[in-house]
């Protein structure tokens, strides 16, 4: 280290994300072929940079993050080696991973090293009792080796490599033979770090001292790797921490302590030494590492910072150092000099003496910005290679020079929307004629799918469906007049709707719900749970008994999934991808996803995996050798494996197979490949085949679709049955259907379990100027209470349900309906609906507070333990939204606007308020009226739910002046609040729901829309309902009915929830005291009297300030004299400027 050496640059470690925090390097290592220094952290990403400035050069992900950190970097020609606790990683300089190697005897990995092959072959090993031998350029496992210790570290000096272990010891291991030739005991308890270069190995570690405590030696312990003698120790009286030889000086060290102070030190003699300090200040050392060159020495402390040190005359990380690969520059586009002044002719024109093609009519008008039309299907299934291109008959379905009018042609569909809610209410007659025309409709779809001679053609019910959105947006859709069922459909006009069908099927498998709503119950507050946001969706779909619900919340969590993104199933990604493989890799990734999520609150193998798992062992046997391995082989999803095309050539042939040998060959699945042969030392023909052990409940298969001879066998008639029986004995799967079962059944031999097919998803290709999109066909037999005999299919097509025979269900055709996903229940788990998780609700999360400042309100008070939400405990609600999306309008050649889809709003606020306590009364006509609890309403109207969302999209309008909401209250590194995820406050809104109580609030259909909850009528009282004259069509804003009613001047300068939810409470209250004290009628000339009010001052309040802005509201006068008794039911004062006459109804409007 020379004289002039001293802080070169300094830079923080880039840490894993946008959002995540740093950490410190975990450790560093300079490139042996490039000027390159690399750093691996905590959570598997190694980042390289360039040169002493330290330029960032490649980032890249090398190990998963569950994995932990970045243990031991190496470098090859072929670029850098990376080791993780579970696997090995080789990638270019570039980033590109090489291969990416994980095996079950990878449990706890810690280091590596060089064998006598070079770099050819690497060592791993770590604190287990295995050590693997790799091959570099094939990044496969050559040997398994017996390990002598747990180790921690390894470093390649001389002719052999010397490793620590986790007891302080340092053993000597031949690289040849891989057995421990010397060992000697360097420290008491670990070693911290250690270096070998040529014949000399130096070693810095812990021991115990005085009262147990671990400090660092004050010796740097030194070896003769050629004698293997020890040799006189390096004194360091600070603490020797880190230690890296010369790669020049063959006996020079640099020793440093955790304080950074530097020796240079000789190791033929110790006593005379250079001493540095570098600069660390309130921080210490984490890692030191030497350049190959000898020319700079790189630092990392614990506050993520990576020091360079050097001579700033001259500094290189290798001798002869390879050119690093950078990107190429763009070559910026000529300069051009243009303004309003510049001549045309600037732009040169070619010599032309016939007028141009450019010279157009001014009458002339061309269309511009059309699609292009799409390839013939008949086409592309009919292609043949040739020696440039392919090639394929013309179909002559158009003239010759005829053109396709494909921005008409996309808008063809022949499912023709309904009218809206606002166009039938306008109509003299509408209900009628509605009903009129929805039973023709239905008439007509019936005819259409029971004529024989359309049955190739693509029924109208299987169309594509679409939401139309007027100026009321998409409450003015008429979804009844695709359902009549009480079975909800879902929405479209949602990021991956594609999943809808998979959706439905899975809630209609009674284990699959039982599970998801259970799971839903618990604690789990996983933000990113999918098995909670099924449980969240099933509940819906049953609360909603045919209502339209959409699945929102799911899909949001779903898409926001990194790995959903590199799997390809998310329709932004991969806008032209195959929906069939899209919905069947989803089929797989669901179910991978929802029993992780399931193991997540119970520990080990759970139920859903009981419920899915096919167990199997998978035997692999050499074709040379007959060498045979077993692996574990279960699997959650089954593909069809269809026979050859040659064995298939005519389907309808006695010799067709049948569904259920096809099931048995894919299951057991017989496979031959190419593979390698840990006896033979190379790539052979490797046999594998399946035993099984057990089967599971539910059985998810993949149709896999991909030959004409397979669509054939599908659209044989009844080929797919609605029952199977599966028999597993001694490792074999035998499966059985139709006559063969019911012999079986009769027999009772064999333990033969029964399967009933709950549904399927299939593709439907409506033609070629319609997209392709899917649908389930449903049982919906198995998931009812009720044991019923008689099976039940129905159609879901999104939001359009309908019923279907059975035979309409399970007909296939090649041209345009094909399956995609089955799912097989037994038939003992049918009809089991298990309600029992409402009793088990884990009710914590309303207690939990989130700290100080969760509120900003000085009411808010949590909710107690004494307090017990249950079934009619009132409670008033309001929720904030910001947009995250604005809407997608269309304007047509004729200038026509219409709206293509409607904004999107994300959860921004929601505010809960106690309504008080109440009791039951027998009202006028014996109807029963709730009634207020004085004793007990001190804490009426004080809210106990008052939530901020964190929301992680953009958000492309506040909507401030509605919500309140500012920018930067919902980012968490800036926010004021106390913010929480969406699910923590969907969840305390669903538990409420579950408990029964009742929400009161006003304009709640569309909050509840928003925030993706369904709230069945008898739980919702809607102070927009309650003064509302239907006959008006106009309905009031809680502005003005605090003004008229409660004399109360709200939403002054912005909203706010809590104020909201209270002024509805109030109106509700003063309702029913109303109600109690004077009976329905007066309730409503109340609202006629508002109604009234409403057009003289225009619905709006005058002015902005006070009560009720100048308009006070007269009181009727005290009757005088004697008058008849009338009831003394003692009624609370109402809380506004209308009050309920002394005298009952006899005094005529209270308001006038």
């Amino acid at each position: 280290m020379e004289a002039d050496w001293d802080e070169l640059s300094q830079i923080p470690l880039p840490p894993p994300g946008p959002h995540a925090m740093p950490t410190p390097a975990t450790t560093v290592a300079f490139d042996t072929h490039q000027d390159l220094l690399w750093a691996g952290n905590d959570y598997g990403r190694v980042s390289s940079f360039f040169g002493p400035e330290l330029q960032r050069y490649t980032s890249y992900r090398a190990h998963p993050s569950g994995e932990g950190a970045v243990k031991q970097l190496l470098f090859c020609d072929k670029g850098v080696l990376s080791i993780s606790v579970r696997s090995v990683h080789l990638a270019s300089r570039r980033g590109v991973t090489q291969w990416h190697l994980t095996n079950e005897g990878f449990k706890d990995l810690r280091c590596m090293s060089f064998t006598s092959k070079g770099v050819h072959e690497v060592l791993v090993a770590g604190c287990q009792d295995t050590m693997f031998r790799i091959d570099v350029e094939k990044g496969t496992i050559t040997a398994t080796l017996p390990a002598e210790n747990s180790y921690t570290m390894m470093k390649k000096g001389g002719q052999y490599i010397c490793a620590a272990t986790t007891g302080g010891m340092v053993q000597i291991i031949d690289p040849s033979s891989f057995k421990v030739v010397k060992s000697w005991q360097a420290h008491k308890e670990w070693i911290n770090d250690m270096d070998a270069k040529s014949d000399f190995l130096v070693t810095c570690g812990y021991s115990r001292r005085q009262m147990n405590n671990l400090i660092l030696d004050p010796f740097a312990y030194v070896y003769d790797l050629k004698t293997l003698l020890p040799l006189p120790p390096i004194p360091f009286h600070v603490g020797a921490a880190f230690v890296r030889m010369h790669p020049r000086m063959s006996t020079t060290s640099i020793v440093s302590s955790q304080s950074g102070q530097l020796q240079v030190v000789d190791l033929m003699n110790p006593n005379t030494a250079n001493v540095r300090q570098v600069n660390l200040y309130d921080t210490y050392l984490t890692c030191l590492e030497m350049a190959p060159s000898g020319e700079a020495l790189a630092l990392t402390d614990a506050l993520c910072s990576v020091r360079i040190w050097g001579s700033p005359t001259k500094v290189r990380f290798t001798d002869q150092s390879q050119p690093t690969e950078f990107p190429d520059h763009a070559i910026p586009p000529p300069k051009l000099d243009w303004s309003m002044e510049t001549p045309l002719s600037t732009i040169g024109m070619p010599y032309y003496r016939e007028t141009l093609l450019s010279v157009w009519p001014s009458h002339m008008i061309f269309e511009v910005g059309a699609p292009p039309p799409k390839v013939d299907p008949q086409v592309q299934a009919s292609l043949k290679r040739a020696d440039m291109g392919q090639w394929a008959p013309n179909p002559r379905k158009t003239r010759r020079n005829q053109v396709q009018a494909t921005r008409m042609l996309e808008k063809d569909n022949p499912l023709k929307a309904p009218k809206f809610l606002s166009e039938k209410a306008r109509d003299g007659n509408g209900g009628k004629d509605g009903e009129r025309r929805m039973s023709e409709t239905l008439e007509a779809l019936t005819d259409l799918m029971l004529d024989g001679s359309t049955k190739k053609d693509v029924p109208v019910m299987y169309r594509n469906v679409e939401i139309k959105y007027s100026k009321f947006g998409v409450d003015d859709f008429d979804f009844k007049y695709y359902n009549k069922t009480e079975y909800s459909g879902l929405e479209t006009h949602i990021a991956n709707s594609y999943a809808n069908p998979l959706l439905q099927l899975l809630k209609f498998t009674p284990l699959v719900r039982n599970l998801a709503l259970h799971h839903a119950a618990t604690s789990c507050l996983f933000e990113n749970c999918l098995l909670c946001e099924l449980g969240f969706l099933i509940d819906m779909l049953e609360k909603a008994c045919g209502q339209n619900c959409q699945a929102t919340n799911f899909l949001k969590t779903f898409s926001g999934l990194s790995n959903a993104a590199s799997l390809g199933l998310l329709e932004e990604h991969s806008p032209n991808s195959s929906l069939t493989i899209m919905i069947q890799n989803l089929n797989r990734f669901l179910l991978d996803k929802l029993t992780a999520d399931f193991r997540q609150m119970a520990q080990g193998v759970g139920h859903l995996d009981h419920a899915f798992t096919t167990n199997a062992v998978a035997n692999i046997r050499c074709a040379q050798c007959n060498n045979e391995t077993r692996r574990p082989g279960a699997s959650l999803v089954h593909e069809l494996v269809y026979p050859p095309k040659n064995t298939m050539k005519n389907p309808m042939r006695a010799s067709r197979p049948t569904f259920s040998q096809i099931l048995k060959a894919s299951v057991e699945r017989q496979d031959q490949n190419r593979g390698w042969c840990d006896r033979c030392k190379r790539y052979q023909q490797l046999a594998a085949r399946k035993t099984i052990q057990n089967i599971p409940p539910i059985l998810m298969i993949n149709a896999a679709i991909h030959s004409h001879e397979a669509k054939q066998l599908w659209a044989t008639p009844n080929w797919l049955p609605e029952k199977i029986g599966i028999i597993v004995n001694q490792g074999q799967f035998f499966c059985y259907e139709g006559q063969d079962l019911e012999h079986h059944l009769r027999r009772n031999f064999y333990d033969i379990q029964v399967y009933e097919l709950i549904g399927v998803v299939a593709d439907i290709n409506s033609g070629e100027n319609q997209k392709s999109h899917l649908v389930s066909v449903i049982n919906v037999s198995p998931s009812s209470r009720n044991e019923e005999t008689e099976s039940k299919w129905h159609l879901f097509n999104d939001f359009l349900v309908r019923p279907v025979t059975k035979d309409e269900a399970l007909r296939f055709e090649p041209n345009w309906k094909l399956p995609s996903v089955l799912t097989y229940q037994s038939v003992k788990a049918s009809h089991h609906i298990d309600d029992s998780w409402k009793e088990n609700l884990d009710t914590s999360l309303l207690y939990r507070t989130w700290g100080p400042g969760e509120s900003d309100n000085p009411d808010f008070k949590p909710l107690q333990p004494s307090e017990h939400p249950g079934p009619g405990w009132p409670v008033a609600i309001d929720a904030e939204f910001v947009s995250l999306q604005r809407e997608e309008i269309e304007i047509s050649a004729s200038g026509q606007r219409e709206t293509i889809r409607p904004s999107r709003l994300g959860l921004a606020r929601v505010s809960v308020l106690r309504g008080g306590s109440l009791k039951k009364t027998e009202g006028e006509e014996g109807e029963e009226i709730v009634d207020d609890d004085d004793d007990d309403d001190a804490d009426e109207g004080k809210p106990f739910i008052d939530d901020y969302i964190a929301i992680a999209e953009p958000i492309v309008d506040y909507l401030t002046l509605f919500s309140g909401i500012s920018p930067g209250d919902l980012d968490r590194a800036t926010s004021r609040h106390a913010l929480v995820g969406l699910k923590v406050a969907y969840k305390k809104l669903w538990l409420l729901l579950n408990l029964g109580c009742v929400f009161v609030g006003h304009g709640l259909p569309k909050d509840f829309r928003t925030i993706n909850i369904h709230v069945p009528k008898a739980q919702v009282v809607d102070t927009v309902d309650l003064y509302f004259i239907p006959a008006r069509q106009r309905k009031l804003s809680l502005r003005f009915l605090a003004w008229i009613v409660l004399e109360e001047d709200i939403q002054q300068d912005t909203h706010d929830s809590v104020e909201d939810a209270r002024t509805a409470l109030k109106l509700w209250k003063h309702w029913r005291s109303v109600e109690i004290a004077e009976g329905r009628a007066v309730c409503e000339e109340m609202v006629r009297d508002i109604y009234k009010r409403g057009w003289e001052v225009g619905f709006k309040v005058p002015g902005t300030g006070g009560k009720g802005g100048g308009y006070q509201l007269a009181s009727t006068p005290e009757p005088g004299g004697m008058s008849t008794p009338t009831r003394t039911t003692p009624v609370r004062p109402g809380t506004g400027g209308w009050k309920p006459p002394p005298g009952g109804v006899s005094f005529g409007s209270p308001m006038k």
